[in-house]
């Protein structure tokens, strides 16, 4: 598969600082996005060293062979597992950091992360950063928000009114705890699929529909990044925006282009020499 990417992360117009971090890694077939929680706490420190963690974790050699410790099930590939790993180490690192320093204390970031292995897709995330598919026109969310006024919502109950200020906590980030319970999944990814990975200041502003259409009608993956953040600021860019959007392609169908190519070259030499 040949992916080609954009990405844009952006401070938005109500923000003083940009706690939203991301990571680009085509080589290795790694996207995530990351929504630092805490403000004074140093939310942009934590999202920050999550991306890079888990990108330092996938490259390194010496975790290729390393025991994948985690909570998955046997059932999910390697690719999978390792890619969890990487957040739970993540999570470890950023914990551990938040209890060496008083300034730190509270920090976490909320993550969404996608590797690419041949066309085999696993996807993990955290809170209430985003993984999307746009198929065949059609834009469907991979993954579901760890807030409390969804996980509410999932099981059937209604937030009192007593509860109204709880409705956009957070229930899941890297760093709030030893141990993070993630969101596992993975699937076949097609020739033509774009995957779309952004944080809340993006998909709280602007629709699925509204996304994808906009996504469809760019020239380019940065164009489509670029007219996201353009969108969601012209409509009061109330928090930090970050945004991925990658297009898959199967090389395979420009090798076939290739060989038609050459056996029509090949006929028109014949042909010539007759």
């Amino acid at each position: 598969m040949i992916i080609s990417v954009g990405a844009k992360t952006d401070i938005g117009r109500r923000r003083i600082d940009n706690e939203d971090n991301f990571c680009v890694d085509v080589e290795i077939g790694l996207l995530a996005v990351a929504d630092g929680v805490g403000g004074a706490a140093y939310g942009e420190l934590a999202s920050k060293m999550g991306v890079e963690i888990i990108r330092s974790y996938i490259r390194s050699p010496k975790t290729q062979n390393a025991p994948i410790i985690d909570n998955l099930q046997k059932e999910f590939s390697k690719a999978t597992m390792r890619l969890n790993a990487a957040i739970m180490f993540a999570n470890q690192v950023i914990y551990e950091a938040s209890r060496s320093n008083p300034l730190w204390q509270g920090m976490s970031a909320t993550l969404a992360a996608v590797l690419l292995e041949n066309n085999r897709l696993s996807l993990i995330h955290a809170g209430d950063s985003r993984i999307y598919l746009i198929r065949a026109g059609m834009i469907e969310r991979l993954t579901d928000d760890h807030t409390f006024v969804y996980e509410q919502v999932s099981k059937g109950l209604s937030p009192g009114e007593n509860e109204q200020t709880s409705l956009n906590v957070i229930t899941r980030a890297l760093g709030v705890s030893p141990e993070i319970e993630t969101s596992v999944d993975e699937m076949t990814i097609f020739d033509g699929d774009i995957l779309l990975l952004c944080t809340d200041g993006l998909n709280t502003l602007l629709s699925d529909d509204e996304m994808a259409e906009t996504i469809k009608t760019s020239r380019s993956p940065k164009d489509a990044c670029n007219r996201l953040v353009d969108m969601a600021n012209a409509r009061g860019g109330l928090d930090n925006i970050t945004v991925i959007t990658a297009f898959i392609s199967d090389k395979r169908r420009f090798s076939f282009l290739y060989d038609i190519f050459k056996k029509a070259k090949s006929q028109i030499m014949f042909k010539l020499w007759e």
